[in-house]
């Protein structure tokens, strides 16, 4: 096997073995029986499948129109020339360099690594959602209201990303990223979910490279690999359990296959095609928003079927298999959640079912035209004509548009809900602390292209925004067919993520929503950028040593932005010692016990964590509830043949009821939050949990 063919399989290895997993997982947990025997058992033969499947190749004749070679890499013209000539094979080194950034990407990370398991923001609640997975194998999570003497006004059971609906617990997310934790837990428990997010982000780094691989060059793939490596947003999501992560995966690995499809013949390029819109089709499964990422596959699918293409067919089953799987699962398994989602959730389903209906009758109208003379005579008088040319210059404009957008708009939200009331008082805490003007509603989703500034470095965002004018140009003159579905993607949605982040501001906590496709995007036009110019560099009359060393003083240019917000974050540990506190105040614990918590901050990180870490029943007082009222619950305990013990945040919270005990003390660093500015620093973070065992009357 040549080092090009190498480049091309290892690179999609982790998104298969992510499509096998659900495919054994989700039935089984559908089902009720997700434990590790019949999961593995059923998982090995699929992954070998699809495995076969994915990597199997049988190029076709006249794949040369794509590569030029047989390395698979399927490099556009430019690119090619950019990195070597017609016939040269792809040099090892280029392997080697890729593999080695991702395994010194995956120790850091290891070694890096926080332990968010207390509940504060969702990488906690995917771990507690993982952890009850491992260790139970089913949904939804019982109310155990019997341990309390039965059901009592004075007790609910319900805590952040933990709904209480229809007399059970309900996790918060989707179940994609617990199903891909769960397996951790079975090897290593706490610790192996932890660390199936930097292997997870090790994972993304690979996957990168192969698509920079084959959209722009097998040797630039290790610029790619490096560039998404350092900035900070991989960084921060690959040490904590981010659904991100394989989202990430299935993305670019998704068009990866779809992109090998293409070289394929027969079977081979359905069945990619297939696996390809199956990748894309779950990233549903792991972010119900990811709907919105995947609507410009469907047009393409439709725009092959119109074109009577087989691998449209097959792409649009793998991603209505995919999307319905996730689908399936939302609304059995996590309805609660989509219906908190439903303001944002219900103009999605919208736009989803209107594209669906357009791209039907796209595919009719197309169909109507059996010789596609028509198509072919309206895109040969676009291609003659000034619209790529116009098209070019207004992908610059809207890229000034949003540098320019803080200038005339400031966004505000109002709140409309609790949670937003929430929000409100947090923003206001963080902008107190940084003496900003005290404004809780603003949401500075006018700053959203300069936060990918920060990130991937002023240098990097102009050769961005250079190559997406490039690459419109070249595909409205019906050029590099190769980058249609993945400039669409990136384009679609990094447009929807620039106009309305739809996060909290907080940095670096609002990267997550850029990692998700809008860094990986930029930095692949980025890089895409960078080839062309060395090319026409290159036609100057320079050696091909001078212009090796300037690519790589081109890429190191770029990369000293990117280290310069990185670089303090790249060797600073948050979120450590929470697993040894929450052991501790586990042992404290007897199996027999039934805790009530009696203070809201504790209710709101513990409760889920003693129930599913701890293994104990849990419940939670509400606000108007009288030291009399809660002594009637202890009796109630008492009578079920329990331990009732009583939990706080301070000793004063349980001293009227037993003698206090602390069984939590954590002091650590968590991530610092930043409105304005790239983030730089930490904060301190300490809890403590105390105990009381009310004395029998």
């Amino acid at each position: 096997m040549n080092a090009g063919r190498l480049l091309v399989r290892v690179t999609v290895i982790p998104t298969l073995l992510i499509v096998a997993w659900p495919a054994v997982s989700l039935p089984l947990l559908m089902a009720g029986v997700f434990r590790p025997v019949p999961a593995v058992a059923l998982f090995v033969p699929a992954a070998a499948l699809v495995l076969w499947l994915g990597l199997r190749s049988r190029p076709r004749t006249d794949a040369g129109d794509d590569t030029g070679d047989d390395t698979g890499t399927g490099a556009t013209d430019d690119a090619r020339d950019d990195t070597r000539g017609a016939g040269d094979a792809v040099p090892w080194w280029t392997v080697a360099a890729v593999l080695g950034i991702t395994a010194a990407f995956l120790v850091l990370q290891i070694v890096m690594s926080s332990e968010q398991i207390i509940v504060r923001r969702d990488p906690a609640s995917y771990v507690q959602f993982a952890t009850w997975l491992a260790e139970h194998g089913s949904l939804p999570i019982p109310l155990m209201e019997q341990a309390f003497g039965g059901p009592d006004g004075v007790l609910f059971f319900e805590s952040p990303a933990f709904y209480q609906h229809d007399g059970a617990i309900v996790p918060q997310f989707m179940a994609g990223l617990p199903l891909v934790l769960a397996p951790g837990g079975w090897i290593g428990g706490t610790h192996g979910i932890l660390l199936m997010a930097p292997l997870l982000g090790a994972c993304c780094v690979l996957t990168f490279a192969g698509l920079v691989a084959r959209l722009v060059g097998p040797r630039w793939a290790p610029a790619g690999a490096l560039l998404l490596a350092l900035t900070l947003p991989m960084l921060y999501v690959s040490r904590s359990t981010f659904s991100e992560l394989p989202a990430i995966v299935l993305l670019l690995g998704g068009l990866s296959l779809m992109h090998d499809s293409r070289r394929e013949t027969g079977r081979h390029a359905d069945l990619k095609a297939f696996l390809a819109g199956l990748a894309l089709g779950l990233i549903v499964l792991v972010r119900i928003d990811g709907l919105r990422d995947v609507l410009p596959v469907l047009v393409f699918a439709g725009f092959c079927v119109a074109r009577t293409r087989w691998i449209g067919y097959w792409t649009a089953a793998g991603l209505l298999l995919g999307a319905g799987a996730g689908l399936t699962e939302g609304f059995t398994l996590s309805l609660p959640y989509l219906a908190y989602l439903y303001a944002s959730l219900a103009p999605l389903l919208a736009i989803t079912v209107a594209i669906l209906v357009a791209t039907t009758v796209m595919v009719v109208l197309l169909r109507w035209d059996v010789t596609g003379s028509r198509l072919r005579r309206a895109g040969a008088a676009v291609a003659r004509g000034r619209l790529p040319g116009a098209a070019a210059v207004l992908t610059v404009l809207v890229m000034l548009g949003f540098a320019l957008r803080p200038l005339v708009q400031t966004v505000r939200r109002p709140p409309a809900t609790q949670d937003d009331e929430m929000n409100v008082r947090f923003i206001e805490t963080i902008q107190r602390i940084q003496e900003l003007p005290v404004d809780g509603t603003r949401q500075y989703s006018e700053n959203s292209l300069h936060w990918v500034a920060w990130y991937i470095g002023v240098p990097a965002l102009l050769f961005a925004t250079f190559g997406a004018a490039l690459l419109v140009r070249r595909l409205m003159r019906g050029r590099s067919p190769e980058w249609l579905l993945p400039y669409a993607m990136i384009v679609w949605t990094t447009t929807q993520v620039l106009i309305r982040p739809g996060i909290t501001p907080d940095h670096p906590w609002a990267s997550r929503r850029l990692i998700g496709l809008v860094i990986p995007g930029l930095l692949l036009f980025t890089v895409f950028a960078s080839a062309w110019t060395v090319r026409r560099v290159r036609r100057l009359g320079y050696s091909p040593r001078a212009m090796r060393t300037g690519a790589i003083a081109g890429v190191a240019l770029m990369l000293v932005p990117v280290v310069l917000t990185s670089g303090g974050y790249l060797v600073t540990r948050t979120e450590q010692h929470e697993v040894a506190a929450v052991d501790g105040m586990c042992d404290a614990l007897k199996p027999g016990d039934s805790v009530v918590v009696v203070e809201r901050s504790t209710a709101e990180r513990f409760l889920q964590v003693v129930r599913g870490m701890c293994g104990v029943p849990a419940a939670r007082t509400t606000d108007a509830a009288t030291p009399a009222d809660l002594r009637r619950v202890i009796y109630k305990v008492r009578e079920a043949g329990r331990r009732p013990v009583i939990m706080g945040a301070k000793a004063r919270d349980v001293a009227p009821y037993g003698r206090p005990s602390r069984v939590l003390s954590l002091k650590t660093r968590q991530d610092g939050r930043t409105l304005t500015e790239p983030p730089g620093s930490t904060w301190g973070l300490a809890m403590e949990v105390w105990i009381a065992e009310p004395s029998p009357a």
